[in-house]
């Protein structure tokens, strides 16, 4: 991966997206003194089926918060796009491209987009909208003339992305070594006591599904855990 920018921003549909194998990486990067923010489309308050919306996005955002803090990031946005029915199209771009020039990131990371994963299973939604129109928005954010109300909020034009890496991409062309921060990695999706209580995951389990993922994809790389990206450069 490379080493040339300062600045990360994480542009994901949900709380725990960051957390299911990227977090890895982002503990080691603010480790090395680099600076990521997290950006996320939605408050998963449609994620828990016994619990109410209205319940559960409060409580998710908290365990978002926590997980984040886990891997070294204190700086956690929510744009309120409802979960679960988020629509690729203008206002959701727009925001992506306002949050983009909030930041000012030299790298953003996004999880994976495309319509299925590694394993062939099946994408959903909120994911490859999330993610298409973070793309897009990239892009936006550097063209003063799209979007032109964000402007007049101060949100000055940003065109410094040099990267976007895209997780869990079922075309990783690179990876992160993630044997020292590992550990941190589990910490963070462990935050999301009642996210994983609902889907009847124990601290066990959540061990051995990012521990057994982070060994896989390390013996396709260096031979240590890692965390694995498609990277685009622009």
């Amino acid at each position: 991966m490379p080493q040339d920018w300062r600045r990360g921003l994480a542009v994901v549909a949900h709380p725990d997206d960051m957390e299911y194998g990227a977090s890895g990486a982002v503990a080691r990067w603010t480790d090395e003194g680099r600076t990521v923010s997290y950006l996320l489309a939605s408050r998963g308050e449609a994620g828990i089926d016994g619990m109410s919306p209205e319940e559960a996005g409060p409580l998710r955002e908290r365990e978002q918060i926590a997980g984040a803090a886990a891997v070294g990031v204190d700086r956690v946005e929510f744009l309120d796009h409802p979960d679960g029915v988020i629509e690729y199209g203008l206002p959701l771009r727009r925001d992506l491209a306002a949050g983009i020039r909030r930041n000012r990131p030299d790298l953003v990371v996004l999880i994976n987009h495309r319509d299925s994963w590694s394993g062939g299973g099946l994408n959903m939604a909120d994911h490859r909208h999330v993610g298409l129109a973070a793309l897009d928005a990239v892009r936006d954010a550097g063209n003063r003339w799209v979007f032109q109300d964000l402007l007049a909020q101060g949100l000055e034009p940003w065109d410094g992305v040099r990267y976007i890496a895209v997780a869990a991409s079922p075309h990783a062309t690179h990876a992160v070594d993630i044997g020292d921060t590992l550990d941190r990695a589990v910490a963070s999706l462990l935050e999301h006591r009642a996210y994983l209580e609902a889907l009847g995951q124990s601290e066990q389990d959540v061990e051995h599904f990012l521990r057994t993922h982070a060994t896989r994809v390390g013996r396709r790389f260096n031979g240590t855990p890692a965390c694995d990206f498609e990277l685009i450069t622009l």
